[in-house]
């Protein structure tokens, strides 16, 4: 087989010109020895690839290359060079796991020469040992091989570069020698690091937490000794003895990205001891009990048996609206609109060609009144009419009434774009006629109805948590939506945010600019809260604060600026689960009277908690810049965990009672640094979304 590997390498090397020698050409060269390097390699002639395009060609090439490419720097030890073809390439397309003609892969290249960061790397990446190491004694003789044929093949070239006359097939031998010899090297490098290597010690900060009623999880690092070959992969097992015998279950972890593994399927109120071990190419290490030693599938809800809070919820007010509705389809306030469903819906299919269209009922100016204005974006444009304008339609030209409780009844209307009609016909003029509160919100849904119309659009977005008012009299409600890119519009005319603030001619001085003027200067910030609003937490548990002001007519509450949707927080864990133990000691430290908590037992899951507040505290504290020692008067909410979609839940801080809530007037002593807002409760409770 190597001969005539070594015929078709000279006849390859006969066909290209001669080069200058050098020690990166020796190993490229022993690349070229290796005959191929994946089992399933074709070799590049013309037969192989009769009937392919010239682009499969070069596709096929080139992903060859980078298979080889990647061999070369694991020998050569080229860190920087293996990630870049890690980043560059997909595992499939490096035939990552695929040995080539010597039963090697990359990774066992990289263990066998005890190159732990490059292993590191290819691990991270999925690559695994060669099937061909079913043991011990397999890879050892396999290796013993490799050098074996790799000095005898040094011994033949230096015999032939010895007795040979120097010419051009002398100069060809004396590079295979060089790069045989450096193969040699190699392999005994490799060898001699498979006889010094021993099996890994135990794996380190092995933590076992309760996930739910029925799955724990087990979190573990790598084992600290460097002494060891790189592991490749680690064992969890579990039993209900502390003995494990016997053993209820095992799993093996090859992809070493996240060390955690859930193990579901468990029984409640059964307590399930865990260990974990690694293995190298010497085998299995020894196991590592989990701290603590087990752990009790449970949740907090089982300590009282609460339901939760929002079981139902949702499909309660689905059918209350739905026996609504039947009931108004049978009221005398529904006849004047039956006709209205027909204009609606040729309003709506319009398209946006009405943003053009001359004869548009878009405003220009603002006179004294209440206004909508929808602002549709992608990317840095925005969506204009015919004339640059920010698309407006009037509400009220003599608004007189609570803007408040209309503004935050807009909001909640906010959430049934697709029924305007519905509640069109619901608040009729008649009926408006005898309330200035009906009257305004009446020509609110006729606004609405206005803007969807001329739009061709009825989802106008989120509703900006504060209208934009002016001195002049003039209150806009502002709307926000993003357009994906994959949403395709007709006519639309779309203008760099930058274009439409620079080219608007303010009607208005510096010191008093209308609610448009103050608009247009203020849109990146509108769209930053809008972008941040519908960012969501990563799983975990969280510590909240709550804290809340009052005005005369609404309660704010504060919000941190990068995620407006979610109370000030910190992180206390990625396990978003309170397990019962968790919670009966939280309820015991909330009935405690003096200053200093209850501190549970060593190695318990209530001390794990116990420590991971403590840091959490600390860090909230800080964040919403409270003196530490004032943490001594809050207080842990106790009445229950804050659960959001099963992955995210909260428990919440409070401060003392009379600080919970600033009165109007009420100096607050300790005021949070740049990066908080607050908003109109009702408007938190609408985009809270966890």
């Amino acid at each position: 087989k190597m001969t005539q590997q070594m015929r078709d390498l000279q006849l390859a090397q006969a066909r290209k010109p001669p080069g200058p020698s050098s020690p990166n050409a020796a190993k490229r060269l022993y690349r070229n020895l290796s005959g191929k390097f994946r089992v399933n390699y074709t070799s590049f002639d013309e037969s192989s690839l009769a009937g392919r395009g010239e682009k499969e060609k070069l596709r096929k090439s080139y992903l060859f290359q980078s298979n080889a490419a990647l061999f070369e720097a694991v020998e050569l030890q080229d860190l920087d060079r293996v990630q870049e073809l890690l980043k560059q390439y997909s595992p499939e397309e490096l035939d990552l796991n695929t040995p080539n003609s010597e039963g090697l892969l990359p990774l066992d290249i990289a263990i066998m020469t005890n190159n732990a960061p490059i292993a590191r790397a290819l691990l991270q990446a999925g690559a695994k040992e060669s099937p061909h190491f079913v043991s011990l004694e397999s890879r050892s003789l396999h290796l013993s091989t490799l050098v074996r044929e790799a000095e005898q093949r040094v011994n033949e070239l230096t015999a032939q570069v010895v007795n040979e006359a120097p010419n051009v097939d002398c100069s060809e031998k004396e590079k295979q020698l060089k790069a045989w010899e450096w193969r040699y090297r190699l392999y005994k490098r490799m060898k001699a690091g498979f006889e010094h290597a021993r099996v890994p010690d135990t794996p380190a900060n092995v933590q076992l937490s309760v996930a739910s009623s029925s799955s724990v999880q087990v979190t573990f690092w790598e084992p600290l000794s460097v002494n060891s070959a790189v592991v490749t992969k680690y064992k969890v097992e579990w039993s209900c003895s502390p003995t494990f015998s016997p053993l209820l279950g095992e799993a093996v972890i090859d992809k070493l990205k996240n060390l955690h593994f859930t193990i579901r399927g468990l029984v409640s109120g059964t307590a399930y001891y865990v260990r974990v071990s690694a293995y190298n190419m010497k085998g299995w290490g020894p196991p590592q009990a989990s701290v603590p030693a087990f752990a009790i599938p449970s949740n907090w809800r089982e300590y009282d048996g609460r339901a939760p809070r929002r079981r139902g919820q949702a499909e309660a007010l689905d059918h209350l609206l739905g026996q609504v509705k039947t009931v108004h389809q049978h009221c005398v306030c529904h006849e004047p609109c039956k006709n209205q469903p027909q204009s609606r819906k040729h309003s709506v299919s319009k398209s946006l060609k009405h943003l053009f269209h001359p004869g548009s009922k878009f405003l220009k100016t603002l006179k004294r009144g209440l206004y909508l204005t929808a602002i549709f974006y992608k990317d840095d444009n925005i969506l204009v009419t015919h004339e640059d304008q920010i698309p407006v339609v009037e509400i009220d030209d003599t608004y007189s009434c609570l803007l408040m409780q209309d503004f935050l009844w807009f909001t909640k209307v906010s959430c049934m774009w697709d029924e305007i009609l519905w509640l069109r016909q619901c608040v009729t003029v008649s009926q408006s006629s005898c309330s200035c509160i009906l009257q305004t919100r009446f020509k609110m849904l006729l606004a609405i109805s206005q803007m969807q119309g001329l739009l061709g659009i009825q989802d106008l977005g989120q509703v900006f948590f504060e209208p934009v008012k002016d001195k002049q009299g003039n209150i806009l409600i502002v709307t926000l939506k993003e357009v994906k890119t994959n949403q395709t519009f007709e006519s639309v005319r779309w203008v760099p945010i930058c274009k439409l603030q620079t080219s608007r001619k303010s009607v208005s001085s510096p010191e008093e600019p209308t609610a448009l003027d103050t608009l247009l200067i203020s849109i990146q910030d509108k769209l930053a809260y809008h972008q941040r609003s519908g960012h969501a937490l990563s799983p975990g548990l969280y510590l909240g604060y709550l804290k809340l002001c009052s005005a005369v007519d609404q309660i704010r509450v504060l919000v941190p600026e990068r995620l407006p949707n979610i109370l000030c927080h910190v992180k206390i864990r990625s396990n978003p689960n309170i397990s019962r133990e968790e919670w009966e000691w939280l309820q015991k430290m909330a009935s405690v009277e003096e200053a200093v908590p209850v501190e549970p037992e060593a190695e318990t899951s209530q001390n794990h908690l116990f420590q991971e507040l403590q840091v959490a505290i600390k860090e909230l504290m800080t964040l919403v810049n409270i003196p530490l020692q004032e943490a001594k008067d809050f207080r842990l909410y106790s009445q229950e965990v804050l659960d959001f979609g099963g992955q995210v839940s909260f428990l919440l801080l409070l401060p003392p009672s009379d600080d919970v809530c600033t009165a109007p007037g009420q100096n607050n002593p300790y005021t949070p640094r740049s990066g908080f807002l607050t908003l109109p409760l009702q408007i938190f409770e609408l985009g809270e979304t966890g």
